[in-house]
Formats: structure tokens, sequence, C-alpha cells
């Protein structure tokens, strides 16, 4: 029997110290249970995605000094720890150190360097050529990084031909919808191939716009998963695994709870504790203790007032309600009532007196005009400007509520409603912020956000009975449009196939994704959760000529 670890850590980018106290940590607990290995995530001294740090040589040269610091304390046991390796022509190379006795014995170089959606690992770092075999305890182990293993003809299967009986996976895997089981799905196919036993860690915790969902696995070479680590939470599986001569004996002790499995958690649960563990750890990360939220009494404010609460507590979540003239009495009311319901203070600064200030003022120049959308953007930037002077004032973080679907179509005010540190729903179409919230108020321990939120058709009232599909189609139908769009990179001529669909529509629906790049080059980071986020995902130039039709 080998017993190996899983460290399932959650790490922060820059933060050497942080980062190296962390694993310190981790090799003492796997001492403390008589580990023979204990593997970490891929780039875990450094945190993943470094980006430009890459090009401070002061920032490798720290990676690297931390790396023989952590060498030290391994005595006793084998460690795997992903961190940035050089070579003499100063290329740089995302690596895996085998640690043991208290130094670096081998390192191996990631070979496949993914270059795809959020991922431009080619404008940093050079692909290597090393084989990645090792041996601990006289067994012959493979190692090798992220992408490494979703090749086909990859340095894996050469590892498990050269005799190796586990294969280790070194990852920083973002989390997406739908990945969890294409990744599962991978990694039981890759054990099966080979006859290997598998053990993948991933990284866990928010960095930026991504979120990293961890699920390690421990895969027997039958293609069966005998540990599983946490979803969005840090973890440390403990597993014996039968490596020596009886080849044909495929189950392993674990030692660790196990944590569920992608089929055990559905979609819609995965998404809301993404959403709460990014802005968690963007909070917590970069030094906010409280966030600041416009509540409206609308269905998109509510649920990140939800997520904010469930991420840094009701104390430390401030709401403020903002009406106007055209605000009705039942969202003034729900405003009121959500917060009763999740705990957390709410204030109300009245923007009437402000609103009607500022049409005084404009009165001479807009002589003739008649009152448009510029008089509804007024509102709408009163209240950002409210939000961003408490914010400057108290070191609050502000949270955007803007959903996915207003910002593909630009159904958002530039300097309003946009205006904040982080948007937690950037990335969540309208349909599924419903979804969210209703899941929420299931998963207890009470309800959170009022029926009638959830029943309200969704309104900016920023001018009398306002609708949002006065100005678009139905949600349901948009989705639907975007998500063919935005993530299946579809056509308009394969958009307007349906049988039934408008042509006009569509047509109007890609218009507005197309023109309103714009504005959301200029929207605060915000989370990932779909196969295609606008942001990294998503790079269309802004200065486009081009036409789908």
């Amino acid at each position: 029997m080998l017993r190996i670890a899983a460290a399932q850590i959650n790490l922060t980018v820059g933060d050497l110290p942080g980062n190296a106290r962390k694993i310190l940590d981790c090799l003492k607990k796997a001492r403390d249970e008589s580990c023979d290995l204990v593997v970490f995530p891929e780039l875990a001294v450094c945190g993943y995605p470094p980006e430009d740090l890459l090009h401070k040589k002061s920032f490798v040269r720290g990676n690297r000094k931390t790396l023989q610091q952590i060498a030290r304390k391994t005595h006793g046991l084998t460690a795997v720890v992903g961190f940035v390796d050089t070579d003499a022509q100063g290329r740089l190379f995302n690596a895996a150190a085998v640690i043991r006795a208290g130094k670096v014995q081998t390192v191996h170089h990631k070979q496949e360097l993914p270059n795809y959606g959020v991922f431009d690992e080619k404008r940093y770092f050079f692909s290597g050529k090393t084989k990645g075999l090792f041996r601990c305890q006289g067994v012959p182990l493979g190692v090798s990084i992220c992408e490494d293993i979703w090749v086909d003809s990859c340095v894996c299967q050469k590892q498990a031909q050269a005799g190796c009986r586990l294969l280790i996976n070194l990852s920083s895997s973002p989390y997406d919808m739908g990945k969890l089981e294409e990744r599962e799905r991978l990694l039981k196919k890759k054990a099966r191939k080979t006859k290997t036993f598998i053990c993948y860690v991933n990284l866990v915790g928010g960095q930026d716009e991504l979120v990293f969902d961890g699920c390690s696995l421990v895969i027997d070479p039958r293609g069966r998963v005998i540990a599983h680590g946490k979803h969005f939470e840090e973890d440390f599986l403990v597993c014996d695994l039968p490596l020596g001569k009886a080849r044909g004996v495929a189950r392993a002790q674990t030692l660790a709870s196990r944590g569920r499995l992608a089929s055990q958690i559905s979609v819609t649960e995965r998404v809301y504790r993404a959403l709460v563990l990014g802005t968690r750890d963007y909070l917590q990360k970069n030094g906010f203790q409280k966030a600041l939220i416009g509540i409206s009494g609308g269905i998109d404010s509510a649920l990140v007032a939800a997520i904010a609460v469930d991420a840094i507590g009701s104390e430390n979540v401030i709401g403020v309600s903002m009406p106007s003239r055209y605000s009705s009495r039942g969202t003034q009311t729900d405003a009121k009532r959500l917060a009763r319901a999740l705990g957390m203070a709410l204030r109300e600064i009245p923007i009437e007196g402000l609103y009607r200030e500022y049409l005084r003022t404009l009165a001479p120049v807009f002589e003739g005009c008649r009152p448009d959308v510029t008089e509804e953007n007024i509102q709408a930037r009163i209240r950002g400007d409210l939000l961003m002077a408490l914010s400057n004032k108290f070191g609050w973080l502000v949270l955007t509520t803007g959903n996915k679907s207003e910002l593909a179509v630009g159904y958002c005010t530039l300097y309003g409603d946009m205006s904040g540190g982080f948007a937690v729903l950037k990335d969540v179409p309208k349909t599924l912020v419903y979804e969210l919230a209703q899941w929420r108020n299931r998963a207890g321990p009470r309800v959170r956000i009022p029926a009638s939120i959830l029943k309200r058709a969704p309104s900016a009232e920023l001018r009398p009975g306002q609708k949002d599909q006065d100005s678009l189609p139905g949600y349901a139908v948009l989705d639907a449009l975007l998500k063919e769009y935005v993530e299946g990179h579809k056509s308009f001529a394969k958009m307007i196939k349906p049988k039934g669909r408008d042509a006009d529509m569509v047509r109007k629906v890609i218009g507005l994704v197309d023109h309103s790049e714009y504005k959301r080059r200029q929207a605060p980071p915000g989370i990932k959760i779909t196969p295609r986020a606008f942001g990294r995902d998503w790079r269309l130039p802004i200065t486009n000529k081009y036409k789908e039709f």
C-alpha cells in the first residue's frame, strides 16, 4: 500500500508566504497521517493564474526561493508541488517539483499549454519535454500538469507504458457549468485506458473572475471513483492505494470523508456555491470587510444580497434603497422585507430632490427636447454616484446587480447601475437568476427572498409603468438566443432556422450584443460560471463594422 494525500487548498496569487504556510500545514498533516506522498495543485507556490506577474523577474525568483524553503521541510515524505521554473536561457515553465528529504529531487515541465477561453499560457510559458517519472517507496509514478491529461496522445499514456502504477495530475481547472461531469468522464476514461490509478488534485477558491471548484479525484484502473474532494471547499483526501505487484487489485481504502460526486449535486446548487465562493474570496483577498448593494426590490438585487450574506455574513452587508418618483410601493416594501429576511442593514436615500435638481439644471440645454432614455439614465447615474460616495467614505465594496442578459444587450446604464467594484451576476442569465433565487429559498433554513419579488414582472422603474419586455424579448426567448450567439458561436443564418423564430427579433438581438461591447469593456469584473463569459472568453473588437446579416 502507498498512502497518498491530495491537498485541495485555497491559494492566493502572489501571496508567496501565505501559500507556503498552507503548503507547510498540509505537509504536517500528511506526516501526522503517516502519508508517503502528498500532492498539491498546479502553480501552488505562486497561485493560479499569475498572468503578467510572470514578467517580473523578482516574482519568479521569489517563487523559486519559496519552493526551496518548502523543500527543506519535506523530511519523512515525498511532496509534488506546482511552481514556476526557469532554465539557463531564462525561459519560463509551468512546473511540478518532486521534493523529498529536504531537496528538490526532480522537476517536470507542463507539455500541453492551453491557449483558449480564459487560458493564455503560451503568452508566458514554454512547452516542456520532461518525462515526469519518479519513484516513491519504490513504486514508479508519473506526474503531469492539468492540460497534459486532457490530450489523448499525452505524456500520461507514455508514463503508463513505462510502468507507472499511479498517474498524478496537478490542476488548476476553473469552474463552469458542465465542467464537473466532463472532467469526471475524461479521468475515468483515462484510468481505464492506461490501466492505472489516477490522483487528480484541483485548486479551490476565487481568483478575480475565476472560481476553482476543487472536486479532486482518486480513480482506480477500472474507472471507479474511490475518493472525491468537496465542492468549493478546502479538503484533504487520504487514500491507501494497492500499488504493489498484485496488479489485479483495484480498490483502495479511503481514510478521508468523501465529497459528493457531480451527479449528486444539482447544477443550480453548484452555480450558487460558485457565486458565494467567488464573492467571498474577491472581497476578502482584496481587503474588503463589507459589501454595499443598491436594493431596488427587484429579483437581481435580492439575489446578490442573498449571495453576499451567505458569503460574508449579514452583519457585513449594507443595502441602500434609493426610491424615485417612479418607484412603486410594492418594490419599496419588498426592499425592506428582503433586508429583514436576510438580517442585513438597509438605509434609505430618496433621490427625488437630486433628480429634480438635475432636470432643472439641464432644462435650458434640453429645451424643446422630449423626455427619453436620457432622463431614465440620469436616475441610474444618481444612484451609482450615491453608492460610490458611500464606498469612498466607508471603504465598502459596491456589488453591482446587473445580469448577463442585460449586459449582453446593453440594457444597463454606463456609470449608473454598472458602477461598482464587482459584478456578482455578470455571467448569470436572467432565467438562471430566478432558478438560483428559488433554489436558495428551498435550501433553507428559511425563505430568504420574498415570493412577491419572484412573481413581479422585471422592471427598471425609470418611467411610469415600465417593464423590461417593453424593450426586450421575453427573457426565456432572449436567453436562448444569447446562449446560441455568445456561447455557441452560431451565425444569424443558423439562429433563424428553428421554425417560427422571428428573423427580425434575432437580427435585433445580435445587433444589440455587437453594439454594446463598449459598455461591457467598462463593466467591473464578475464571476465566470458559463463556458463563455464576457471578458477574457469574449474579445469582440469595440470598433467593428462586421455584421452577421
